[in-house]
């Protein structure tokens, strides 16, 4: 029988503390939710390998790393609201649950945003909300939002999402540039959203977060 909670104390060792998350609600958290019960039943002998989890529709789970450094860019709170969007099976929620007071979990795949709900359900993270609905709406009833986190790369952040973020809040997106993309944190400084470079991860584009492609004639 494979021992996984081995396995996720070894993540964290090699992982996530050597990339200098050393935050005591982010390595808790991160060795406190079982990875592989977020990930599709053929791949949860590799829940904890240092790579992205595909999913269905060109999406996945973030690499450990790459999460964990994103949480520790946007360091949430305790009292903080999150916008998770494209929770996937819901693991990047269960994390943040475990951090932050509230978090709504937005997953347009319908079939995905059911199977996070169960998941989460079962292990009694009752602070997330998962809501099935276009990523690049956001979910504006339920804002605004301390911290908003995109689970996958980005060209363009449409302003609907922007717009649900408090002054004062903080955004983590992977831009996609390149073979290799750059995480940037953007800070909401009376009601504008300044970026700055915080290191590199990649991932798939999400669909609907792509710059206007320009026409040539």
């Amino acid at each position: 029988m494979t021992d996984f909670a081995m396995r996720r104390t070894m993540m964290v060792d090699t992982q996530v503390r050597p990339s200098d998350v050393t935050k005591f609600p982010i390595i808790d958290a991160l060795l406190s939710v079982p990875r592989e019960d977020y990930v599709p039943d053929a791949k949860r002998e590799a829940a904890y390998m240092g790579e992205n989890i595909a999913l269905d529709g060109g999406r996945v789970v973030l690499e450990p790393r790459t999460l964990a450094k994103m949480l520790d860019a946007v360091d949430i709170q305790r009292d903080e609201m999150v916008l998770d969007l494209g929770c996937g099976l819901g693991y990047s929620s269960a994390v943040i649950a475990r951090i932050a007071d509230f978090v709504v979990a937005v997953e347009e795949d319908q079939a995905m945003a059911a199977d996070a709900q169960a998941n989460l359900s079962e292990h009694g993270a009752d602070n997330v909300a998962v809501i099935a609905g276009p990523l690049v709406e956001g979910n504006a009833k339920n804002g605004p939002y301390d911290v908003v986190l995109v689970q996958g790369a980005v060209e363009v952040v449409p302003p609907a999402i922007t717009d649900q973020l408090k002054d004062g809040g903080r955004i983590c997106c992977i831009f996609a540039e390149g073979m290799l993309g750059t995480v940037k944190v953007g800070y909401k400084i009376d009601g504008n959203v300044v970026w700055r470079h915080s290191f590199s991860a990649g991932a798939p584009l999400i669909d609907g977060f792509q710059k206007p492609r320009e026409f040539v004639l």
